[in-house]
């Protein structure tokens, strides 16, 4: 039951090119959204689409395939768990961010898809 614990799956579309940055520990991390939607139908019995969109970060490994073979519009399954952190703006004002840390991704869509 462990591995239920903040584990998070997710499927959906990459919303732009992933951004790879190369640390000077020699680690590399790769940043993206992906959005994912719900189809259902409303009280009036129309078709309705929900859009939600998550911010990706993945180290390593899974970095370096991000890097070789995901691109916008690709669409990916992933699983991982949350993560949030804190930052402070050049305003002094601190922010909250909650970000999906990937640990393995799986590649949908056609081949030629990039």
């Amino acid at each position: 039951m462990s591995t239920l614990k903040n584990h998070v799956q997710l499927i959906g579309n990459v919303g732009q090119d992933p951004t790879i940055t190369n640390l000077e520990s020699g680690k590399k991390v790769a940043r993206f959204s992906i959005a994912t939607n719900e189809h259902y139908k409303n009280t009036k019995g129309e078709k309705v689409q929900s859009t939600d969109w998550h911010t990706i970060v993945a180290w390593g490994k899974t970095a370096e395939i991000i890097e070789n073979y995901v691109g916008k519009g690709k669409e990916i399954a992933l699983t991982g768990k949350l993560r949030t952190r804190t930052y402070t703006t050049d305003g002094g004002n601190q922010r909250y961010v909650t970000e999906v840390e990937a640990n393995e991704i799986l590649l949908l869509g056609s081949k030629s898809d990039k």
